[in-house]
C-alpha cells in the first residue's frame, strides 16, 4: 500500500517539474502557468498537516488519559509538535509565493 501512494506522489511531483522548469513560457504576466502546481502544492501541504495534527492531538489525548500525572509534559510536547507541524505548511506556503 504504501508504495501505491509513493508512486502516485513521484508521478505527481514529475508531472509539476515541466511547469517549473522554464522561465518565462507563458505568454501575458509569466505566472499564468503555475497556477495549477501551486494549488497543488498548498492542498497537499495542508492536507498533510491536517492529518498529521489529528494524529498527534489524538495521541497526545490518549497519552493523557492512560497517564493523567504525565498531562503536563504531553502537552508541552504536543504543542511544540503542532507548532513544528504548522510550520512545514507555512514554509510552503512562503514558498509558493516567492515563486
Amino acid at each position: 500500500m504504501r508504495s501505491k501512494w509513493m508512486s502516485v506522489l513521484a508521478v505527481m511531483a514529475m508531472a509539476a517539474m515541466p511547469a517549473m522548469a522554464q522561465e518565462g513560457a507563458t505568454s501575458g504576466s509569466g505566472s499564468g502557468g503555475y497556477l495549477l502546481p501551486v494549488a497543488f502544492a498548498i492542498a497537499l501541504a495542508s492536507g498533510l498537516c491536517g492529518l498529521g495534527q489529528g494524529k498527534a492531538v489524538a495521541a497526545a489525548v490518549e497519552g493523557i488519559a492512560r497517564n493523567p500525572g504525565a498531562g503536563g509534559a504531553i502537552r508541552t510536547a504536543l504543542i511544540l509538535g503542532l507548532a513544528f507541524i504548522e510550520s512545514l505548511a507555512l514554509f510552503t506556503l512562503i514558498i509558493v509565493f516567492r515563486g
